[in-house]
């Protein structure tokens, strides 16, 4: 998941309207001690990040749109432009084409490229579209997270980098699987099956401001005809004094809430 491509071949962006929400993991608020620089970055030399074959803003390599040797199926190699704003210029990022998301899988070992097996070649385009819908709906949940701040400035969040940290659990992921193990019926006790940093771009009066925010992947039950639903966790990373007071707030205000109403 989170996997876009920075170049840009087209200014027709695409149309992601009534998007509804991803739906977000409940749970208590944990310690988000990892507070070290974007992992895109870290620990890498301006000649370090030249030479590298990754794209740093990304931390993914260019994958061509070849076709690979006895693939069967003709994927598609067009992209779609997202709605999100590049931090990095006017533009947006764009989804990676499925004959992209086809190579990537293979590099990840992901497919057999002999043989196809583990995820068939014609449900690749399926999987790109249900990747675009997750990140459009994760990139509505930061603009929320972000709306104090927009209604300030007048001026849209950006989305200037990201990584994917799939081995990495954050405190938080970590917490809750703990928790659902002694109190199952308050927590849900699932590991998540990917993460992803992403550094936000927010417009402020002192200026341009980096924010990090953390992304959890959760698997959810089928629904009603059989199809599989995610659950992301989308909040900023409690690596700021800003960062930590807004969690507060967002978690503490519907008790506090309720709690007043009552009175």
């Amino acid at each position: 998941m989170g996997w876009f491509w920075a170049d840009k071949r087209s200014n027709d962006i695409a149309s992601f309207q009534d998007i509804p929400s991803i739906n977000k993991k409940s749970g208590s608020v944990a310690d988000e001690s990892d507070v070290g620089r974007c992992p895109v970055m870290a620990g890498k030399s301006k000649v370090d990040v030249e030479k590298s074959p990754f794209n740093p803003l990304n931390n993914m390599p260019e994958l061509s749109q070849t076709s690979q040797h006895g693939q069967k199926t003709i994927l598609p190699k067009e992209r779609t432009v997202s709605s999100i704003p590049k931090g990095s210029s006017n533009e947006f990022w764009e989804y990676p084409s499925p004959q992209q998301m086809y190579n990537a899988m293979i590099r990840k070992g992901k497919i057999d490229p002999n043989t196809g097996e583990e995820i068939p070649e014609d449900a690749v385009e399926s999987m790109v579209n249900v990747h675009n819908f997750l990140n459009e709906g994760c990139w509505q949940e930061i603009l929320d997270w972000e709306k104090p701040y927009t209604e300030k400035s007048k001026i849209e969040p950006k989305l200037l980098k990201f990584t994917g940290r799939p081995d990495k659990l954050s405190p938080r992921a970590r917490w809750n699987y703990l928790m659902g193990k002694l109190f199952p019926e308050t927590y849900h006790g699932e590991l998540p099956f990917d993460r992803h940093d992403w550094v936000v771009l927010r417009s402020n009066p002192e200026g341009k401001k980096e924010v990090r925010y953390v992304l959890d992947f959760y698997g959810g039950p089928d629904d009603a005809n059989g199809l599989p639903t995610f659950n992301v966790d989308v909040r900023p990373a409690l690596d700021s004094y800003e960062n930590c007071r807004d969690r507060f707030i967002r978690y503490t205000s519907p008790i506090m809430d309720e709690y007043f109403s009552k009175k």
